[in-house]
């Protein structure tokens, strides 16, 4: 295993560990309906307001409004990295792709291991641990902008776009809890599942990254080499000031040679 794979797996370890415990600690809570629960209901009884903006921000997380943004920043990714020519720019597009469809991959038998029910303010029904609205909302808002960061030269336009998608993740998570669709820890345990996938993925647009600009530091490289190393052609013209160092030579030489006569003509031996 190379160096940068263990430093990428290490990395990777050390930043999703994090959410991974918190995700398992919650999960035991309700599954054995521990003291954290209670907790959960007293904020949510606090919280909770169903109205239309609690509505509004909720559809946010729609799978018909999240994934088409995932889509447009995959197919922008996907040109700009082919355009560029990097050596795998099909990989921060396909991770975010992938990353979308284990989504559901993990949110689903969670539901059905936890069967935990719903709040009051929903119909009687189980399945609700954890949220899936808020899981669809940070995996395709969030992988979008990773996907969208590298093409971005402003730090004010990466730092407006991280805001956004954070009110966006954050708007949607509190429109589900005001509207009672579900519990505080069911929106708490999506951020923690979606934090360990996100990690991930930037991981890998990192790995991607490095590599395109490796190799376009590599042809940099290689053109100044070819460009210094290229030998003058000796058929064309010559400079002026190739002509008037080769004319001076002539001249240095002719009266070198001028002095050399005479010396030979006035010397003893001569008669």
């Amino acid at each position: 295993m190379s160096t940068s794979v263990r430093r990428s797996l290490s990395l990777l370890a050390g930043l999703a560990l994090p959410p991974a415990v918190l995700l398992v600690l919650i999960t035991w809570q309700v599954l054995v309906h521990g003291p954290l629960l209670r907790l959960d209901a007293d904020v949510s009884r606090a919280l909770v307001r169903p109205d239309g903006v609690g509505q509004f921000l909720s559809d946010l997380g729609n799978v018909q409004v999240a994934v088409p943004v995932l889509v447009v920043a995959v197919g922008y990714a996907a040109w700009r990295g082919r355009a560029a020519g990097a050596d795998r720019w099909w990989l921060s597009p396909l991770g975010a792709c992938v990353l979308m469809a284990l989504v559901p991959a993990a949110v689903v038998p969670l539901k059905a291991w936890t069967d935990r029910p719903g709040t009051p303010v929903v119909p009687p029904a189980v399945g609700y641990y954890p949220s899936g609205h808020t899981a669809t909302a940070m995996a395709a808002y969030g992988a979008a902008t990773l996907l969208l960061l590298p093409w971005l030269r402003s730090p004010a336009a990466r730092r407006t776009l991280v805001a956004g998608c954070g009110v966006l993740v954050l708007g949607v998570s509190y429109g589900l809890v005001r509207h009672g669709y579900h519990w505080p820890l069911d929106v708490v345990a999506s951020w923690c599942l979606c934090g360990v996938l996100l990690t991930g993925l930037a991981l890998v647009s990192r790995s991607s990254r490095s590599s395109r600009l490796s190799r376009s530091s590599h042809l940099s490289r290689s053109s100044r080499r070819r460009f210094s190393g290229t030998p003058r052609s000796r058929s064309g013209p010559s400079s002026p000031t190739m002509s008037s160092d080769r004319a001076a030579r002539a001249t240095s030489r002719g009266s070198g040679t001028s002095r050399s006569s005479s010396s030979s003509s006035g010397s003893p031996g001569s008669s």
